[in-house]
């Protein structure tokens, strides 16, 4: 696809990433973490780990959505393999790389961070990013062609989610232990800006307007300071995109959007021709792939994946 960005509002895209593979990455961490058999987990160590999925990230955003102008990749003194070692340097240059210390500047008493949340908090303090951004964690893919109007409709940003009541509205629910989790962490940024319900999103990319954030945080700088004062995931987090996309709601400045146009796998238990068949009938229908801890999938299907996603960028 050829670069088209006529008739549209200039579009950013920032990833989050670590490489938890890293030695140096691991003694840092080590340096925190009281219980170390607890970081030696596979439940806390694939917050960290990867298999190298941003570059499929990264490419699947220069195929199918050819507006974006810059994507912005924020790290911890870290620098993905494949921008390393990439000869054709020209195919990325529209990709930056940003340093925790940048986006802390004025902070950096909370760094190191070992926590999404105080990342995402800050990720509108990018030098020079857009108005308009695209959030992605590095396990979102683009596999079809996508155009602005997805994710902005006029400047305002298209949510894709659905309603639902707290967990401590549910009877069931409200005797059950609270994780530390993603839907705990939207509901708390509902919390925050006065809803009796959450507008839960799942694991798509995220539109989101630099202005929602510097109004915001401007006017609740304890909000923001309470978020990034935590290194590892705190039940008392909001998920920032979450709190955003409320202020846009209860402001009346977004488009929701029900269908989610998305393949989602959060585990790998099923057998491999399952992900086969799904793949094949439903691949060219959806716009977004999310592959929630890729290193914890077994190498056959792994395998399939990654090829499928091969094919798919080139």
């Amino acid at each position: 696809m050829k670069k088209d960005k006529a008739n549209t509002l200039p579009i950013d895209a920032v990833i989050l990433w670590v490489n938890g593979n890293e030695d140096k990455h691991r003694n840092k961490i080590s340096k925190y973490v009281e219980n170390k058999s607890v970081s030696s987990s596979k439940k806390f160590r694939t917050r960290f780990d990867q298999v190298n999925e941003i570059k499929f990230t990264i490419d699947s955003i220069l195929k199918f959505a050819p507006y974006i102008e810059n994507i912005y990749i924020i790290t911890d003194e870290q620098t993905p393999d494949f921008l390393e070692k990439n000869v054709r340097k020209d195919c990325y240059s529209s990709v930056s790389i940003v340093d925790h210390s940048v986006i802390f500047e004025s902070y950096e008493a909370f760094l190191p961070t070992f926590n999404c949340r105080p990342i995402e908090t800050c990720m509108h303090r990018i030098p020079g990013l857009s108005e308009h951004f695209i959030y992605f964690n590095d396990d979102f893919f683009l596999i079809n062609p996508t155009k602005p109007s997805d994710f902005f409709r006029n400047g305002l940003p298209v949510l894709r989610g659905q309603w639902l009541k707290f967990d401590k509205d549910i009877f069931y629910k409200k005797f059950k232990k609270a994780r530390i989790g993603h839907k705990r962490a939207q509901q708390k940024g509902a919390e925050i800006i006065g809803f009796n319900k959450y507008y839960n999103f799942k694991h798509t990319p995220h539109p989101l307007r630099k202005s929602t954030f510097e109004t915001y945080f401007k006017a609740n700088a304890k909000v923001f300071l309470d978020n990034i004062k935590f290194k590892f995931r705190n039940e008392n987090q909001f998920t920032p995109q979450g709190l955003a996309n409320h202020i846009e709601i209860k402001n009346k400045t977004c488009v929701l959007k029900k269908d989610l146009e998305l393949l989602y796998f959060r585990s790998y238990k099923k057998p491999l021709f399952w992900y086969q068949l799904l793949m094949q009938l439903k691949g060219n229908e959806k716009k977004f792939l999310g592959l929630q801890s890729l290193d914890l999938c077994p190498p056959k299907k792994l395998g399939f994946l990654i090829r499928w996603i091969e094919n798919r960028l080139k």
